[in-house]
């Protein structure tokens, strides 16, 4: 039966929490299919009652950049200053920190 297993897709699987607005990743699982992988997620991962949403994506369906190339991928962004807050003035009536 471990056989079988290995042959399904791997899932990553992502909790909302009650008190959270995001979604965290909190493991990977093996299923059949989508649905099966939603089930498995919720048994293995809620089971305290935890969480308030669940996101199962197959992991072939993620595309990430590489930590390796940290630098020369988000490099374009250094060089746009102008997103930086720095050259605005805040007026008085904005409270800020």
């Amino acid at each position: 039966m471990s056989e079988v297993r290995k042959d399904w897709p791997l899932y990553e699987v992502f909790v909302r929490g009650k008190r959270g607005l995001n979604h965290v990743h909190v493991g990977s699982l093996h299923a059949a299919d989508d649905r099966m992988a939603l089930r498995n997620a919720r048994d293995l991962y809620t089971r305290r009652n935890e969480g308030v949403s669940i996101w199962v994506v197959a992991a072939a369906d993620i595309t990430a950049s590489s930590p390796d190339e940290k630098d020369p991928f988000f490099a374009p962004s250094g060089d746009k200053v102008y997103r930086h807050p720095t050259f605005y003035e805040i007026p008085d009536n904005v409270p800020h920190m």
